[in-house]
């Protein structure tokens, strides 16, 4: 597996680990991010979502698709962009940012590796 690739993979393995917390144990995190503890059903459905979301990212990592994997940079880095706006509009509290630094650490990473000597050169399924 290439270095994008593996970037990639391994956050889908985070948002799998994340949508399945968020599925299974919701108020588990909740309070670690401020939020209230609650029994309505969307946060298993954002769960849902992320699950699915790692599904494509562990696929798209181990299959090498490049086209995925140069996409989700931008979409990635996107993530600290509203969560801040959120904060700064106080929709939620600060420490909601946290949950935006897998987002830009492994976006940042993916990029680097797409953009490192010898990456165009790596195979594309």
């Amino acid at each position: 597996m290439s270095h994008p690739g593996k970037s990639v993979f391994l956050f889908g393995l985070y948002m799998l680990l994340l949508g399945a917390a968020l599925v299974l144990v919701p108020n588990l995190l909740l309070p670690l991010f401020g939020f209230a503890l609650t029994d309505e059903v969307w946060i298993r459905v954002m769960g849902q979502l992320a699950l699915y979301l790692g599904f494509y990212y562990v696929w798209a990592g181990y299959t090498e698709q490049r086209e995925f994997m140069v996409l989700t940079v931008a979409i990635r880095l996107s993530v600290p962009v509203f969560f801040v706006a959120f904060v700064a509009a106080g929709l939620v509290p600060p420490v909601l940012l946290l949950l935006a630094l897998p987002d830009l650490c492994s976006a940042l990473w993916t990029w680097r590796a797409l953009k490192a000597p010898g990456a165009a050169l790596m195979p594309v399924s």
